[in-house]
């Protein structure tokens, strides 16, 4: 039974760049072996569960699994407009160190994560004594992902 919108299912998976590099799996050894995990982290690893058409997860992928059928594997390649979107350099903020500081309540450094009172989420990519850069864009906008996925079951 192929699968259809509104289904539930499990998916097992390997994300990679074009590149191939790998930034995401459910599988524990290639976590490991690419190093996403140290070996003996904690870090739990196992199938993404979703509805399908629900938006639980990138439409590039919510899409690609209609049709397919328990049991199946595909590759699927998910560009930047289906993914996480275009890179935006209209979400990346500049703000006086001061200012920061006071929003925060700590002061800035390279790579630290904030969230702002809007619920944007961003990192800080530069530091000077007269600003603070802050990337609001998710940190996968403007790649193109690709996904090695096998339907686990479907409901």
């Amino acid at each position: 039974m192929s699968i259809e919108p509104g289904d539930h299912v499990r998916l097992e998976y390997v994300g990679r760049f074009e590149g191939g590099d790998v930034f995401t799996t459910s599988e524990r050894s290639v976590a490991e072996e690419h190093g996403l995990v140290a070996a003996d982290a904690d870090a739990s690893f196992a199938p993404i569960s979703f509805t399908v058409g629900a938006g639980d997860v990138i439409r590039g992928l919510d899409e690609a699994v209609v049709g397919m059928t328990e049991g199946e594997e595909a590759t699927v390649t998910v560009p930047p407009a289906d993914a996480y979107g275009e890179y935006d350099p209209e979400r990346v903020r500049e703000y006086d160190p001061e200012t920061f500081e006071g929003m925060v309540g700590e002061p800035p450094s390279v790579g630290q994560h904030v969230e702002a009172q809007n619920g944007l989420h961003g990192d800080v990519t530069a530091v000077s004594a007269d600003a603070v850069q802050v990337d609001f864009n998710h940190e996968l906008a403007g790649r193109t992902l690709v996904f090695d996925v096998r339907v686990v079951d479907v409901e």
